[in-house]
């Protein structure tokens, strides 16, 4: 890991430390590969506080819970879009025309927000009404992001894909200074509850445990296995008999037969116990 070009120290020892409290704080574990990014993204903070090597960070940060929050907002990736992975919303969709009764709805990885208003969106059109019967809580262990996704703020070219008449609908154009920008319509922003939550956390306190529905997507990849099974469990623990359970592309719980059965391609039904 050499130093020449860089503006900081940077050993191979500091990047394991690093590895080392991002698995102990959130459980997620970096791969060898990650060295570039974890200097990248964590160079901001040391100029921040105006330190010259990560040495003296690492120091830092292990005496410091506030900076801990830095710390994970820097490192966590936040890659999301609206109706991403569309076929979940078809089958959302099709849940919402079928069921009756309200549905509670547990978003475990909102980022910035473009899925908890996804599924505020698909709830409004399945039900015919800017009020459906839907209550979504939203959470993420990065606190910048949530004030994104509370905010419902977002730069017109993330949300031309959704069409012009979803734009229409559920969007405000900004104007002056908010000009090339569009904001979510108040109705769906009063749908959703945001609030901050590290899925590793030995306790999630108040949170309910009869989820119809939960989105926990591009996550769990980020979780070496053992993690994922008790992250995993605790999730189903919240969620109600024959709830759906949403994941990642790229995440396969088809060994996990005592806890949910695949209905589809990565969504999972609970397994009554």
């Amino acid at each position: 890991m050499g130093n020449d070009v860089r503006e900081f120290h940077f050993s191979q020892d500091d990047f394991n430390q690093v590895r080392n409290v991002l698995y102990k704080v959130a459980g997620i574990k970096l791969a060898d590969s990650k060295d570039s990014m974890v200097y990248s993204r964590l160079a901001r903070r040391l100029r921040a506080l105006k330190m010259n090597r990560f040495s003296d960070y690492l120091r830092f940060l292990s005496s410091n819970d506030e900076e801990i929050e830095h710390f994970i907002n820097g490192l966590t990736t936040n890659l999301t879009s609206f109706f991403r992975e569309n076929h979940h919303f078809e089958i959302l969709h099709n849940h919402f025309v079928q069921t009756k009764g309200k549905q509670r709805i547990w978003c475990a990885a909102s980022s910035t927000g473009e899925e908890p208003y996804s599924i505020a969106i698909c709830a409004a059109e399945a039900y015919g009404t800017m009020n459906p019967p839907v209550e979504i809580i939203a959470t993420d262990i990065d606190s910048n992001v949530l004030a994104t996704a509370s905010a419902g703020v977002y730069p017109l070219p993330r949300v031309q894909g959704i069409g012009a008449t979803r734009l229409k609908q559920f969007f405000h154009r900004g104007v002056g200074s908010n000009a090339g920008k569009a904001r979510v319509v108040p109705e769906l922003r009063q749908l959703i509850t945001f609030d901050k939550l590290n899925l590793t956390d030995a306790a999630w306190p108040n949170l309910p445990n009869d989820f119809d529905i939960i989105f926990c997507r591009n996550v769990m990849i980020y979780f070496d296995r053992p993690t994922q099974m008790a992250v995993l469990g605790k999730l189903i623990s919240h969620l109600s008999n024959n709830g759906l359970y949403f994941a990642g592309h790229s995440e396969s719980f088809l060994n996990a037969s005592t806890l949910v059965k695949p209905i589809g391609k990565t969504v999972y039904r609970k397994v009554e116990a």
